[in-house]
């Protein structure tokens, strides 16, 4: 493994590939959204079609490859399946992206004035 500028080694293949996995996940606008949705809290899958507009079928489908990536969790509550995120390691990721996101595309009134002008 190279050593960083900063002092750290390079992460094996093996790690790259499993992030790359990982953020390929992500990159699924739905996909990403039902991750922001649960890093507010958990829910089940007809409250997420609601929260996210997608068809009940679709979101399954996506809450089922999160599940496999291991992502998300479940747990049965009678007869509905609860998803939510079990490392807050991902919900940070989900949340420092979107929210710097949002702040960028923010109208400047909202922001305030940029640094050096009045």
């Amino acid at each position: 493994m190279a050593t960083l500028a900063g002092g750290g080694e390079d992460p094996s293949a093996e790690v790259l590939t499993e992030a790359a996995a990982v953020f390929g996940l992500l990159a699924s606008a739905a996909r990403l959204h039902i991750m922001w949705a649960l890093s507010q809290g958990e829910s089940d899958v007809t409250h997420l079609a609601d929260r996210v507009g997608g068809a009940l079928p679709a979101v399954s489908q996506h809450l089922a490859k999160l599940k496999l990536a291991g992502l998300v969790r479940s747990r049965r509550e009678g007869r509905r399946q609860v998803y939510y995120v079990d490392d807050p390691d991902i919900v940070t990721v989900v949340r420092v992206m979107v929210g710097q996101l949002t702040a960028r595309t923010a109208p400047a009134a909202v922001r305030g004035p940029v640094s050096g002008m009045p």
